[in-house]
């Protein structure tokens, strides 16, 4: 069964966040410096404190999302090197997306990359795409590749940037995607825009990926059927 629209679109979508551990973005915060306090009129009440603290500087909490609100991405299973990522949905049958994070040599997150099969009948020959996504130091024109075991390697260019990092995007024939399950490494390479002369090598253990494959095929063509269900049915012709 094809994937719907929103299928299609929630798969897209989820990459797009930063790194675990907070490797491209980071952020730090000061508290402002307190204005002197004054002390009421004769006959004037206490002023109340804002932000839901109490009149004694006391702060009451603000409630804090849990993560298990429509849009948000979840770990579904683990297989080995990769993880089933969906996206929650309203009807609970959620897109999915296969995941890894990939580490230099020194153990050190540098980047995502993501697969997901593509909707039955797509047009080209690619059969499932993939998101790459690079931190922002990269050289973008120097653009990355990706190597499955000793196969030759294939060049691709970064499309966009955002704050997380800079973003590649990826299609695999069917060809590609039988050597991913079969094979045992493949390798991205990228190239530091600092360091121009310099290769940063990206291994991507392939453990895992068949089952992870066919276990994120599986959500998805049950999402797809559950979206199929709940959309209203199409008008008749005028002239049926």
């Amino acid at each position: 069964m094809a994937k719907t629209k929103t299928t299609v679109l929630a798969l897209m979508i989820a990459p797009l966040f930063a790194l675990s551990g907070g490797q491209l973005l980071a952020q730090t915060t000061e508290a402002p410096a307190e204005a002197p306090s004054e002390a009421p009129a004769e006959g004037e009440a206490p002023a109340v404190a804002a932000d839901g603290a109490s009149p004694d500087g006391l702060s009451m909490g603000t409630e804090v999302a849990n993560g298990n609100g429509v849009g948000d991405t979840y770990v579904a299973a683990t297989f080995e090197a990769w993880e089933q990522r969906c996206v929650r949905t309203e009807t609970g049958i959620d897109p999915c997306q296969l995941y890894t994070l990939l580490k230099d040599g020194d153990g050190n997150s540098v980047a995502e990359f993501t697969m997901f099969s593509l909707p039955a009948g797509s047009e080209g020959p690619a059969v499932a795409g993939a998101t790459f996504i690079a931190p922002l130091e990269t050289l973008l024109t120097a653009g990355m590749t990706l190597q499955i075991d000793g196969g030759a390697p294939k060049a691709y260019p970064f499309t966009f940037c955002t704050q997380i990092g800079c973003v590649s995007r990826l299609g695999f024939t069917a060809e590609e995607v039988e050597q991913m399950k079969k094979g045992a490494t493949a390798t991205i390479v990228i190239v530091p825009f600092v360091a121009p002369d310099e290769r940063v090598t990206l291994p991507v253990s392939l453990k895992g990926f068949t089952a992870g494959l066919a276990a994120v095929d599986a959500s998805n063509a049950a999402a797809d059927a559950a979206a199929a269900a709940a959309a209203p049915a199409e008008a008749p012709a005028a002239n049926e």
